[in-house]
């Protein structure tokens, strides 16, 4: 792994369904940015599965994992990722945020967070701290929170975003057997532009402004997290470590600003 030699980067990983923690194949990809990544002294992460406002801080001080799915095989409900918290990061976003932040002291790493988590440091030695990201913001306020964060890059911290680039769980194929369909290639290769141009203004009006948004996502949490990325890194150059599908129509594009 890489040294920290400049700003850390800032990264949306697509956590795709919670099987991915336990598939190597699909995991592998991962693993391979994981390794070209500087270590990180500690990981801020956004999910899309914590929609909580204000913006809330999770637990500072080890908790266990939230198993937010239902239905799945029991061996995910076992699984441990036993990261270390991350209080000093913890004060350090509290300050950010300013007044006196809401703190969830018992809620640990959600799925989103855990799940792409055991292929990008599977030795799990890396703090990490979660925090929400409210529903009512908007998109200029999702981003406007990105750039007040992004001053912890330049102390060795990796702000990853997690969500999916297209998700619609009421389309997927189940049995991966067909490709994509138009409206979520179309979406996916708007966001691609959109990132590659870092047209933030297309971006935080998304709803208006990207093609298929209704198919692409019929509700926005999973999109939502690309918003504090960008902010975190506003003016540094765009790259997509893997990109890809799974089920007929779940993005896999993970994003790189920096590095």
């Amino acid at each position: 792994m890489a040294e920290i030699s400049a700003r850390f980067p800032v990264g949306f990983v697509a956590h795709g369904a919670p099987q991915l923690a336990l598939d190597p194949v699909k995991g592998a990809p991962l693993r391979a940015w994981g390794e070209r990544l500087p270590r990180p002294t500690a990981i801020l992460a956004v999910s899309a599965h914590w929609e909580d406002a204000p913006v809330t801080l999770g637990a500072a001080e080890p908790a266990p994992l939230v198993y937010d799915f239902h239905g799945f095989p029991e061996k995910l409900y076992q699984i441990e990722y036993p990261a270390p918290a991350a209080p000093e990061l913890a004060r350090r976003v509290a300050a950010i945020v300013g007044g006196e932040p809401v703190r969830h002291d018992t809620r640990g790493l959600d799925h989103g967070v855990w799940t792409p988590l055991m292929h990008l440091f599977p030795d799990a030695s890396v703090p990490v701290l979660q925090i929400s990201m409210p529903r009512a913001m908007s998109g200029a306020m999702l981003f406007a929170l990105g750039e007040r964060l992004a001053p912890l890059r330049d102390e060795g911290a990796w702000i990853m975003a997690s969500g999916n680039l297209v998700h619609n769980l009421g389309r997927i194929d189940w049995s991966e057997t067909q490709p994509p369909p138009s409206w979520a290639a179309e979406f996916d290769a708007w966001i691609e532009k959109t990132l590659a141009s870092r047209d933030w203004d297309a971006l935080m009006d998304y709803d208006r402004t990207a093609p298929a948004i209704a198919l692409a996502h019929p509700t926005a949490e999973h999109l939502r997290p690309i918003l504090v990325a960008a902010g975190a890194a506003s003016g540094d150059a765009v790259s997509f470590p893997f990109t890809g599908w799974e089920y007929g129509s779940l993005s896999r594009r993970c994003v790189q600003f920096g590095g």
